[in-house]
């Protein structure tokens, strides 16, 4: 949907809780006490239920809006505004988008949201053809100051970055080629080859193909995964075999510079989440916002 048709369907915080209902329901509400999942709904109360036990869950109850104080349409006009920015929107922006009077509360809201997509795409292993490589993001600190150029020094924080492709060949003129299907970008404490290694065990499925270059971190990849691939580190192996994983680092690292600058280490995964969240459904135009509706459901 468009925010034309986003502010015709969602005038009122009543509509969006009659839709964040519609939408649970479909999911399937759990009953925390007793694991039942059947339910009346109380219409007077906005709960529901249980069949069971009796035991009554509230509408935000178990999502990441539990514990929330902020308006429903406070939620659905901030996921909107994230959903349909391609590039991202920064905190202050959100601010004034929502005529909100605290920015913190704002950054808050937003994080809570990059956390349910970084959730959401954990659920899904990487598996085929996985391009392999490691991005370092830089950021700045404060605590040592540059007089020359009048600005904080800058330090990087390791990224571990997968692609999951596919290998193409033309028939007519055999071109070799490939097309990428989702990503992943994860914050590693080091590039030691035991940080790696778990980096592969939670997020490739083991009858993978790796394709990396010939870093000692990578050595023991050929026992995690069916297969691991090694080339030579150079511009052709950036145009070919590792041509995805370096297309987003260099898209994410421009993200994060255009939009937010550049952010705290701590923060970092946060970011990085929403960035492969929206890459990974490039293709979902106006319907990310109703997957992002879900994502908040399923904490």
């Amino acid at each position: 949907m468009s925010i034309l048709e986003f502010t015709k369907q969602f005038p009122t915080n009543e509509s969006c809780k009659i839709h964040f209902k519609t939408e649970r329901e479909k999911q399937g509400v759990i009953c925390k006490k007793c694991t039942n999942t059947e339910h009346y709904w109380l219409k007077s109360k906005w709960q529901w239920q249980c069949k069971e036990c009796s035991f009554r869950t509230t509408l935000r109850s178990g999502t990441f809006m539990e514990h929330s104080n902020l308006p429903l349409l406070t939620w659905y006009l901030c996921m909107a505004f994230m959903s349909f920015s391609k590039k991202g929107i920064s905190a202050l922006e959100m601010q004034r988008q929502l005529v909100h009077k605290r920015y913190n509360t704002v950054w808050n809201l937003m994080h809570k949201i990059r956390l349910a997509m970084g959730q959401r795409d954990d659920r899904y292993n990487l598996n085929g053809f996985i391009e392999f490589d490691e991005g370092h993001f830089e950021h700045a600190t404060n605590q040592c100051i540059d007089l020359k150029r009048g600005r904080g020094s800058q330090r990087q924080t390791n990224v571990a970055v997968m692609a999951e492709s596919t290998p193409l060949e033309d028939i007519e003129t055999g071109e070799k080629s490939s097309h990428c299907r989702y990503f992943k970008m994860k914050v590693a404490q080091s590039f030691e080859k035991e940080e790696l290694n778990s980096k592969v065990v939670q997020y490739i499925h083991q009858d993978s193909i790796i394709y990396s270059d010939k870093s000692s971190s990578y050595v023991d990849f050929s026992e995690l995964v069916d297969i691991h691939i090694t080339t030579k580190s150079d511009k052709e192996t950036t145009k070919t075999t590792l041509k995805w994983v370096h297309i987003a680092i260099s898209n994410a690292k421009r993200n994060l510079l255009g939009v937010y600058h550049m952010v705290k280490p701590k923060f970092l995964q946060a970011y990085l989440n929403e960035f492969c969240y929206k890459l990974n459904r490039r293709y979902f135009g106006f319907r990310l916002f109703n997957r992002l509706v879900i994502a908040t459901i399923n904490n």
